[in-house]
C-alpha cells in the first residue's frame, strides 16, 4: 500500500455515500448481499468453518450493521481496524487443498465490492434515484471506504469502468454455488427476529415465514446479475421484471413518506446528529441493543463483533437513545 493509499480520507457529510448508504431500504438487499459474499469460494470457506453466522442470524446481522456502517459515518480510522481485526483468525484449508484467509486482498475487496456496490444496485431497484454522476462518485469514495480497513489496495480498480469489468468478470468465472450460499437464501428455518420476538409467537412466525420466504427470494433474484441467476438455476421472465420495477417504485414511494430520521439505521442517523449538533460530536459511538448480542460462551470470540460494555445503545428514532 503506498503512502498516498494510506492517506485517503473516508466519505464525509457531503459525499453521496452518505446520501446511499445507511439506510432501512438496504435490508431489502439482505439476502443478495450475503449469497453474493458467499458465493466466492474462500469467502464462503471461511464463514462455513468459523462463523456461527447460521446459528444466529439476525443478531450477528443486526450487530454487524453497526461497524459496517461505522466506517463509512464515525469518521474514524479505528472501527476500520476494528473490523479488519475481526478477520485476523479466519483462515483455513479448503476442500481441493487451497489454503484461504479472510485477509486475503483480493477476499477482503470482493465483501467491500458487494457493500460499496450494493448501493448502486438497491438505488436502482428502491430509490432514491441515482444518476451515472451519483455511480461514479460512488465508485471513487468507495476507494476512500476501504482505506479505512488498512489493508492492502492492490485489488482495487482504477476507474469505475474497470470496476465494471471486475464484477463481471467476478459473476461469470470466480462466483460460485455453495451451501453457505443456499443457507443464506432459506429463512425458513430462521426463529423470529429478537425485536420480534416479544409479542410474535413462534407458530405464527412460522405460518408466515414461508410467504417471506418466497417474496425475499423474488426480490434477491431481481437485484443478481443475469450470469447469477444462471449459475443458482433461477428463472426471472420479463413479467417478474415488470412486476420488480414496479415493487421498486412502491418501496421508494412508501420510504419518501417517512421523516428522513426514520429511513436510516441508527449508527448512521447518529452520525447526522453529530453534524447537526444533536448529539455531542465527542459523544460515544452508538451500539447495538443488548438483545442483539451473542450468547454468553461466545463473547470472548474474536471474530464476533461483541459490544459487552457500551456507553450507549441504539433505541428507536423519536427516543433517545440509551446511555449506560
Amino acid at each position: 500500500m503506498t503512502q498516498v493509499e494510506e492517506t485517503i480520507a473516508p466519505p464525509g457529510p457531503d459525499s453521496v455515500t452518505w446520501q446511499f448508504f445507511g439506510g432501512w431500504r438496504g435490508m431489502l438487499m439482505g439476502l443478495w448481499s450475503g449469497s453474493m459474499q458467499n458465493m466466492h469460494p474462500k469467502l464462503a470457506a471461511g464463514v462455513w468453518d468459523h462463523s456461527d453466522f447460521f446459528g444466529e442470524r439476525w443478531e450477528r446481522l443486526m450487530r454487524s450493521l453497526y461497524p459496517i456502517s461505522g466506517v463509512v459515518f464515525d469518521r474514524t480510522p479505528e472501527t476500520g481496524r476494528e473490523v479488519r481485526d475481526y478477520h485476523l483468525t479466519i483462515k483455513g484449508t479448503m476442500d481441493n487443498g487451497e489454503r484461504y484467509h479472510a485477509l486475503d486482498p483480493d477476499v477482503f475487496y470482493w465483501a467491500h465490492a458487494t457493500f460499496w456496490y450494493g448501493n448502486v444496485r438497491c438505488a436502482e431497484a428502491f430509490g432514491p434515484p441515482i444518476t451515472e454522476a451519483d455511480k461514479r462518485a460512488l465508485f471513487e469514495e468507495s476507494r476512500g471506504w476501504y482505506a479505512q480497513y488498512g489493508v492492502s489496495m492492490r485489488p482495487c480498480p482504477d476507474t469505475y469502468e474497470e470496476f465494471l469489468e471486475y464484477w463481471d468478470h467476478m459473476c461469470r468465472h470466480v462466483l460460485r454455488d455453495h451451501a453457505a450460499v443456499r443457507t443464506v437464501l432459506d429463512i425458513t428455518q430462521l426463529p423470529p427476529p429478537p425485536w420480534m420476538r416479544a409479542w410474535m409467537p413462534k407458530w405464527l412466525w412460522r405460518k408466515q415465514v414461508t410467504v417471506v420466504q418466497r417474496l425475499f427470494l423474488w426480490i434477491t433474484t431481481g437485484l443478481y446479475d443475469e450470469p447469477v441467476r444462471e449459475m443458482m438455476e433461477l428463472s426471472w421472465t420479463d413479467a417478474d421484471q415488470r412486476r420488480f420495477r414496479l415493487f421498486g417504485k412502491a418501496v421508494n414511494t412508501a420510504m419518501n413518506l417517512l421523516p428522513k430520521r426514520y429511513r436510516l439505521h441508527p449508527r448512521p442517523r447518529d452520525a447526522y446528529d453529530r453534524v447537526s449538533g444533536r448529539v455531542p460530536a465527542d459523544a460515544p459511538l452508538l451500539e447495538t441493543p443488548t438483545r442483539n448480542l451473542p450468547s454468553a460462551a461466545e463473547r470472548d470470540n474474536p471474530i464476533h463483533y461483541c459490544p459487552v460494555s457500551a456507553q450507549r445503545r441504539a433505541n428507536l428514532p423519536w427516543q433517545s437513545n440509551t446511555t449506560v
